[in-house]
């Protein structure tokens, strides 16, 4: 591979925003694609793979080039030149790789790959909290996994087209896919391809959504004709999961505390032709309680850690502080014991996070069935997804019901 400076500086100034500026990845990886139209689908591959490839390893990266943070773009430069060394890319006669020890670089991997915390590029209060949650062994797998790159996964849109069709029209325009065991409604891409820009995805027959989170809805066991809420809808991608399977009719209440993005629920929901959708803002604890014994299903797909999706957020290792993850349980438990009240006797509930985290999981789960808000409920079954077994992103769900 031959470095081309443009695409490395495009590099180099999205690393200063993600690391100096805590701007968050994608973010920054979306507008750098933005600089220049001449760019193919090579050189805009290489911007945001090269990108998200430093950030997942930052810490191993500044260990091996001795740097320490805030970063200077010196520093950035070197963190670059270990990359390239690392992948054995040959490094071209510029001013910012001068000097650059390639062999003393591939020792200090060989060496610091020998500590978790630096091999798998994490910080060390996370490492601590995974061994303990989940046991050194499992653990170990687990972070290995959720340092790889992610799969493309599409949810096919059944409002509007079937799994077969959808393949046999991205085939058409070279983008291979395939079918994946138990997961009815996903296709895999076979090598990565921007689906965004294709007719198909502008009519609103797929849209991108991993495997693990595709399991959800399906978990919730929905039928046409019922009332459901999904009381942390974002901007619906499990949503509109339910309004296909609910086949449009009945009626979902799409319900979040902020209104920016239930307006793009709004606009995806017109794409994918998902009519029986009313989203509502929740400003106050009314809009709650005027749902109180009403539903005869909710997801609570609640606000977590987001561990479970380090491979396609990896920055998220670096943002995440431990007092956020403490702060965080308060929080899923509030919303479990309120929301619950909106299932009507003999209804279920789903409690859902993309966590791998026990505490965050089964145990939220277990304190909610043991409190007074809880005693009516009964644990029907539960789902833990972790990505070294599964090969997709870590998920946790737990189906209850209310006892009639």
């Amino acid at each position: 591979m031959r470095l081309h400076r443009n695409l490395c500086f495009s590099v180099i100034d999205g690393l200063t925003l993600i690391f100096n500026e805590g701007h968050y990845a994608d973010k920054v990886i979306q507008q750098l694609l933005k600089r220049d139209k001449r760019w193919g689908a090579r050189d805009r591959a290489f911007v945001a793979e090269t990108t998200y490839d430093i950030v997942r390893w930052k810490r191993l990266y500044a260990e091996i080039a001795e740097v320490k943070e805030p970063f200077n773009r010196d520093n950035l430069w070197r963190m670059f030149a270990v990359w390239a060394t690392l992948k054995g890319i040959k490094l071209p006669d510029w001013k910012y790789f001068e000097d650059t020890p390639t062999r003393k670089i591939k020792g200090r991997f060989d060496e610091l790959s020998k500590i978790r915390k630096f091999k798998e590029s994490i910080p060390d209060w996370l490492d601590e909290l995974g061994e303990k949650e989940l046991g050194n062994t499992v653990w170990n797998k687990e972070i290995t996994a959720l340092n790889e790159q992610a799969d493309v996964i599409l949810r096919v849109n059944t409002l509007k087209t079937t799994k077969e069709k959808l393949q046999t029209e991205l085939f058409d325009l070279d983008i291979e896919t395939e079918y994946l065991q138990d997961y009815p409604n996903a296709l895999k891409l076979k090598e990565r391809a921007n689906v965004f820009t294709t007719d198909a995805f502008k009519n609103g027959y797929f849209e991108v959504q991993d495997a693990s989170s595709q399991l959800v809805a399906e978990f919730l066991n929905v039928q046409p004709g019922m009332r459901v809420v999904d009381a942390c809808a974002g901007a619906g991608g499990k949503t509109l999961h339910i309004a296909s399977l609910m086949e449009n009719k009945g009626q979902i209440i799409a319900m979040d505390i902020y209104e920016n993005k239930l307006h793009e629920l709004k606009r995806r929901a017109k794409r994918n032709g998902a009519h029986n959708i009313e989203p509502r803002v929740i400003d106050s604890t009314k809009v709650i309680k005027k749902l109180y014994d009403k539903a005869d299903r909710v997801l609570i797909d609640a606000p977590c850690s987001g561990l479970g999706v380090l491979r396609r957020n990896p920055d998220a290792k670096w943002k995440l502080q431990p007092d956020f993850i403490e702060k965080i349980k308060t929080t899923q438990q509030d919303i479990l014991q309120q929301y619950a009240k909106m299932v009507k006797v003999g209804g279920q509930l789903v409690y859902a996070t993309c966590s791998i985290l026990p505490s965050e999981n089964q145990e939220q789960v277990d304190k909610f069935l043991t409190s007074e808000s809880g005693k009516n409920f009964t644990l029907i079954k539960d789902k833990k997804v972790l990505a070294h077994k599964s090969g997709f992103d870590g998920f946790f769900m737990a189906l209850l019901e209310r006892k009639v």
